[in-house]
């Protein structure tokens, strides 16, 4: 008797092709669902991160950028630059250049959120717990995503942006007149230098970040992930997270930053920008900014985290996703 045209190869036989398609369909719409639910969620937790913590961002990436190269250093330290940013372009003077942070932290926090609950999404066991290598790999692959699809070019224009209002004759009148003149002058690869060191930051960045997470997490839990973890636990596990990043990757983001300023056309590559900081400056130039980027990082990290799982719980309770 042909069977062909049977959904089954027989009562509990195969699937024919077009069932597992079917079945193929519908794990990539749950893995969509998955992707685009997390995506909005760390999107939304960007925005609202970012204009809290932002004046520690700034104050780090000028402390970083005022080179210690034969010249007489224009901050004395974290508070001195407060203040003469302050006296020189007022209280708002502390968030110049927050547009081009706000427009990259959100699909940035996107980006990031997005591909870790993807990766974990594959990569739990049948109790839906993560090894430790995997917990480092999927941060890891998360830091990676987003390096490539939305920090390195929003870092680049910020701090070419922070770069060029500490000059006497500021080049840049505003966000988009920058990106125009940077896209125009360098191409588009003008807005991907420091990709290399990117990847690096960012990818040891959120390995280490969502490795303590999780594995703070699941010592909390007893291995049990239903177990609810209160929102205060979150907040501290993310500072210690973001504590352990900062120790651990500071030289590649004053590398990092080097490379995106006004001035990275000195440098060959990423390995170059290494030896002359060494070579010029010393071992301690690569932790220049590490207190006013330890505070930020521990602030934003907890906060991220908190925000995150605060919106994850509202979108299970009034959409159920």
């Amino acid at each position: 008797m042909d069977r062909s045209n049977k959904p089954y190869d027989g009562l509990f036989g195969r699937p024919t092709s077009h069932m597992l398609a079917m079945s193929a369909a519908s794990s990539s719409s749950l893995s969509l669902a998955t992707i685009l639910s997390s995506g909005l969620k760390g999107g939304i937790t960007g925005g609202i991160e970012i204009c809290i913590t932002y004046p520690t961002e700034y104050v780090k990436t000028q402390l970083q950028l005022d080179e210690k190269m034969g010249g007489m250093k224009r901050y004395k330290g974290i508070w001195d630059c407060v203040v003469k940013t302050r006296q020189e372009h007022g209280i708002r003077g502390l968030y110049r250049g927050l547009s081009v942070l706000l427009t990259g932290s959100i699909p940035k926090s996107a980006f990031r959120f997005g591909t870790f609950e993807e990766l974990k999404r594959r990569s739990v066991d049948e109790h839906g717990n993560l090894s430790p290598i995997k917990r480092l790999l999927c941060g890891m692959g998360a830091g990676i995503s987003e390096a490539i699809f939305a920090v390195t070019p929003m870092e680049t224009v910020k701090v070419k942006f922070m770069h060029d209002q500490t000059l006497r004759n500021p080049q840049y009148r505003g966000f988009i007149h920058g990106v125009r003149h940077i896209v125009r002058t360098e191409g588009i690869r003008g807005t991907y230098q420091g990709l290399t060191a990117t990847i690096l930051k960012q990818g040891s960045n959120q390995a280490i970040r969502f490795f303590v997470m999780e594995t703070a997490k699941d010592i909390y839990r007893g291995g049990d992930p239903t177990v609810y973890v209160p929102k205060a636990w979150i907040f501290l596990f993310g500072g210690v997270a973001g504590a352990a990043s900062v120790f651990g990757n500071t030289p590649v983001d004053v590398v990092k930053t080097r490379m995106q300023g006004l001035e990275a056309s000195k440098y060959k590559n990423t390995l170059d920008c290494a030896q002359q900081i060494l070579r010029h400056e010393g071992p301690k130039a690569f932790y220049k900014g590490t207190v006013p980027r330890l505070s930020r990082v521990c602030l934003d990290v907890g906060i991220t985290f908190l925000i995150y799982e605060t919106i994850s719980d509202l979108f299970k309770k009034y959409l159920n996703i």
